[in-house]
């Protein structure tokens, strides 16, 4: 009388819908309904891939350990039981507190975890031990009538009818499975078409180029560029800082304080390449904040809350998401940044908060009402919100020589660094806040199916996803430290704003320019392309995804104009409960499979949240936990039975 549920990927992603799975049972299924779950990954349970033990232990975490959970808290809003439990840094501490307790294997992470501060960066091998743990007390928490059993191995194909058991293809047997659920986690494509000239030129010419990759999954292969060998790294975000502390310190490099503060010095071991770091906007991700907030938390959403987003949706006509929505989501996040600064720093304002929202509350966001506003109550333009300038912080700059760009990016990564390490300017994380709730609604915005095709392309999945990991999901203040102390040693030279990075055949090097120094040029005999893979349907490396794409039972989403046409490269599933549309059953739901993370188009990328977020993630996870359960609940009692 067994059903049998078979989740393919045994991640983060996976361990937070085992974990609901678990908190909903007792509801949805009867104890006369035993479930078996089958979880299919190459990597170890709980971390999965991208967070493996095995990885360089410089690479770390973007988040402090405070600020980093797997569990429900007071704050979720779910139809299923919340079920509280340790942040990584509460876990931290206190493993023995929390069952199933098991002594972590590695002295060097047992002495991080012994000594970690709440607000501390940890070690990617920290939250393996972290995930290790959820994963074991998620299984722990199911039922008697639930069992788990896990595969280290790959699943290369599914089958089976719509309305029967579904067969599910390792590569040395097969499961016949209820239901089957696709947790992949963060996946890699193929390259671009774009990289394949720059592939085959360093093939030519017997030169090094990497294309965008996992940092973790790469180590190895920066062994081939050469001590003193000039890279061009074009990307400024986490790969990039990644990509640079394994090719410095990584090298045998060492940083040590220098002076008052937090200065660094850099001492090199002569190993290290040169690096030559360039990107659009020529800057490197703004830092993580290095404290709390200092006044009381902003009641959040206010302006972009279910109401205003059903507003929006409510008027005819196609939307755009600068145009329509933008507006709303500045205002709210530009309300999370005055609510910190009123409250913590009331000095520095001209009027009593009661009064600035009341005036705030009525006027558009771009309306020179509400900009007449803001000046009126914050007398310092540093205290001030600019969107516009933060976006392109070296728009209009054109200096006479790279030298005096090195000096000029200095002393900006300086100032962001000082900023984000001072709790003076804590309103930037009541603006961080405010940022993270607008995901409450956003996939709305994305599965309403009203963004016209170059919105959806251009404004939601370039633009605001790449404005939103420029602001709030850069690297931590030491990184930027470190940044400095490598520039100050000749390590690193910044390239500026808008790169540009072309072939040279008669040399067999690239040469790369930016927009802030016209004229200026460097060669290199090396080209990394440091930012993540983003996932494309028709390129994937996954061999299931693959399968069912090249077989037309998944499709990847597409949104149509008369005259754009946008692909997202993400599989189409159902916005309510996570199952994949499938072509063969004309575009409908797919009963009996289901799929949720990165590569699907509810864009939720982060398997774990903030604390007292009422993160989406885990209301998704809920959702597509009930479902399952009900719809297992309710199959007929013929067995499927594993082979």
């Amino acid at each position: 009388m067994t059903t049998t549920l078979v989740i393919v990927g045994a991640g983060p992603r996976a361990t937070g819908l085992l974990e609901r799975i678990a908190a909903n049972a007792a509801e949805l299924l009867p104890a006369e309904r035993p479930l078996a779950i089958h979880l299919v990954d190459p990597y170890p349970p709980g971390a999965g891939r991208i967070w493996r033990h095995d990885q360089p232990p410089l690479l770390r975490m973007n988040s402090m350990a405070e600020d980093v959970t797997m569990f429900t808290d007071e704050r979720s809003t779910l139809d299923g039981p919340v079920r509280p439990g340790p942040s990584l840094a509460e876990w931290a501490v206190r493993q023995e507190e929390f069952a199933p307790y098991r002594e972590v294997a590695d002295p060097a992470v047992r002495a991080e975890l012994r000594t970690l501060a709440p607000t501390d960066f940890p070690t990617r091998r920290a939250q393996n031990a972290y995930l290790d743990w959820v994963f074991r007390r998620a299984v722990a928490d199911l039922p008697p009538h639930v069992e788990v059993t896990v595969h280290r191995d790959t699943v290369r194909r599914i089958d089976g009818p719509a309305d029967g058991p579904q067969t599910v293809h390792l590569g040395n047997r097969t499961l016949t499975a209820d239901h089957v659920t696709l947790a992949l986690g963060h996946l890699d494509s193929a390259p671009h078409p774009r990289h394949a000239a720059d592939a085959d030129f360093a093939a030519r010419h017997g030169r090094f180029h990497l294309p965008p990759a996992y940092s973790a999954d790469v180590a190895a292969e920066l062994a081939r560029i050469a001590p003193g060998e000039h890279v061009v790294l074009r990307g400024l975000g986490l790969a990039s800082v990644d990509l640079v502390a394994l090719l410095t310190e990584g090298r045998g490099g060492r940083f040590e304080p220098a002076g008052a503060g937090d200065a660094l010095r850099y001492h090199p071991s002569g190993r290290e390449p040169v690096l030559h770091l360039g990107s659009r906007r020529g800057v490197p991700y703004h830092s993580k904040t290095g404290y709390r907030l200092q006044g009381p938390p902003p009641p959040l959403p206010r302006y972009f809350d279910a109401a205003a987003v059903d507003a929006v949706l409510a008027t005819e006509g196609p939307l755009q998401l600068r145009r329509d929505f933008w507006p709303l989501m500045a205002k709210e996040i530009a309300y999370g940044h005055y609510h910190e600064l009123f409250h913590a720093h009331p000095g520095r304002t001209t009027l009593p908060w009661p009064a600035f929202l009341a005036r705030y509350d009525r006027h558009d966001w771009y309306s020179p009402e509400l900009a007449a506003l803001v000046a009126e109550a914050v007398p310092d333009p540093a205290d001030r919100i600019d969107f516009e300038r933060l976006d392109h912080p070296l728009a209009g700059l054109e200096l006479d020589s790279a030298e005096e760009l090195q000096a000029h990016l200095r002393a900006y990564v300086t100032a962001d660094a000082d900023r984000r390490a001072d709790p003076a300017h804590s309103a930037d994380l009541g603006a961080f806040l405010a940022l993270l709730s607008l995901f409450g609604q956003l996939p709305r915005v994305a599965a309403s199916g009203r963004l016209t095709a170059r919105s959806t392309a251009e404004e939601l999945d370039q633009w605001f996803f790449g404005y939103f990991s420029f602001l709030a999901s850069g690297p931590p203040g030491f990184r930027l430290r470190q940044l400095l102390a490598l520039s100050e040693a000749g390590v690193v030279r910044f390239l500026g704003a808008g790169v540009r990075v072309d072939r040279d055949e008669a040399t067999g090097t690239w040469r790369a320019s930016g927009t802030t120094v016209p004229g200026h040029t460097v060669t290199a005999t090396a080209l990394v392309e440091a930012y993540l893979p983003k996932h494309a349907l028709a390129r994937t490396l996954d061999p299931v995804l693959r399968e069912l794409h090249r077989t037309g039972r998944i499709v990847e989403e597409v949104v149509d104009d008369p005259d754009y046409t946008h692909r997202s490269g993400l599989v189409t599933t159902a916005p309510a409960d996570g199952r994949l549309l499938d072509p063969a059953l004309g575009g409908t739901p797919h009963p009996r499979r289901t799929a949720l993370g990165p590569h699907t188009s509810v864009r939720t990328a982060a398997a774990f949240a903030r604390p007292r977020t009422n993160a989406p993630v885990f209301r998704q996870n809920d959702a597509v936990a009930r479902a399952l359960l009900r719809a297992l609940a309710a199959l007929p009692t013929a067995p499927a039975l594993a082979a």
